[in-house]
């Protein structure tokens, strides 16, 4: 009964019984990154969060995209005035006084965006060490402060100065890319930027994940951009696919990650799954 089946995802989703998901061997710090807008990056970044935190793994998401979608779907405040990543970037508060908790979970915390964000671009541009004015406010002792295992970073659909000062704070880049039509159009700029960074700005940094979202069976287009997409880059390829879901589109309407809105929806299972794999390559000897 299709009722019951999904009742009982649905209670896999909020009482995890198989446990909680591994922390990491260390502190993680992934930027969520694609230029192309509409490919699914502030969803994959909140319900990976999501779906981390309410296992057990306390998770922080970095709200660096001035439309503030992040900070609506983990249900955090970002009106004009909030202590916000924008404060953060221009140094006048501590990443400790802009986290915020969620009250979808208490190990699931945001650094919001507010409108403020939005002329930040502009007035970095003429800050000193402009490129790493985010990593300056991420210091280990400020994020061993909050205790946190893993951050993941949500970036504007743009290569500005934003989404530069992300990957010069991150270890990791998590790519979505959408099983559509040119879907990797565009890519390679992207990764020209991640190389341009690795050489002049942050050699730690790597591809280390990319999620497959959107992906309709019904269409032969689909696996096509899959397959493609795993004999590019191979194993940093998560073995889950997103579906394309009305349900991950909705939730942040509702100011709810798709884990708090429909918990036994597709869309709510394959990000839980999608979570378990990151969590998975975390553990000592399977990170990237």
């Amino acid at each position: 009964m299709p009722i019951a089946e999904e009742a009982l995802r649905a209670a896999k989703v909020l009482h995890p019984d198989e446990g909680f998901m591994p922390r990491p061997s260390k502190r993680r710090v992934l930027t969520v990154a694609n230029q192309k807008g509409g490919v699914g990056k502030t969803t994959s970044t909140v319900n990976l969060a999501a779906a981390l935190a309410l296992h057990g793994v306390k998770t922080l998401v970095i709200d660096l995209d001035p439309q503030g979608n992040a900070s609506t779907a983990i249900d955090v405040d970002h009106r004009s005035g909030t202590p916000s990543v924008y404060e953060l970037l221009i140094g006048e508060v501590s990443l400790v006084d802009a986290a915020q908790v969620s009250s979808q979970s208490d190990n699931l915390l945001c650094v919001p965006a507010t409108i403020d964000l939005a002329g930040a671009e502009i007035e970095l541009v003429s800050m000193q060490s402009r490129e790493s004015r985010l990593k300056e406010a991420l210091t280990d002792e400020a994020l061993a402060q909050l205790d946190v295992d893993y951050v993941f970073i949500d970036c504007p659909p743009s290569l500005g100065l934003l989404t530069v000062n992300a990957l010069v704070a991150a270890h990791e880049v998590l790519i979505p890319i959408q099983c559509e039509y040119y879907a990797l159009e565009g890519l390679g700029q992207l990764l020209s930027n991640i190389e341009l960074v690795q050489k002049h700005l942050n050699r730690t940094l790597s591809v280390s994940t990319i999620l497959l979202t959107m992906y309709d069976g019904r269409t032969k287009l689909a696996d096509q951009v899959t397959q493609e997409v795993k004999n590019h880059f191979g194993e940093v390829v998560l073995k889950t696919i997103i579906p394309r879901s009305v349900k991950v589109s909705e939730a942040p309407g509702y100011g709810q990650t798709v884990l708090a809105f429909d918990p036994g929806s597709r869309g709510a299972m394959s990000y839980l799954d999608a979570a378990r794999e990151v969590a998975e390559r975390g553990v000592e000897g399977k990170q990237e």
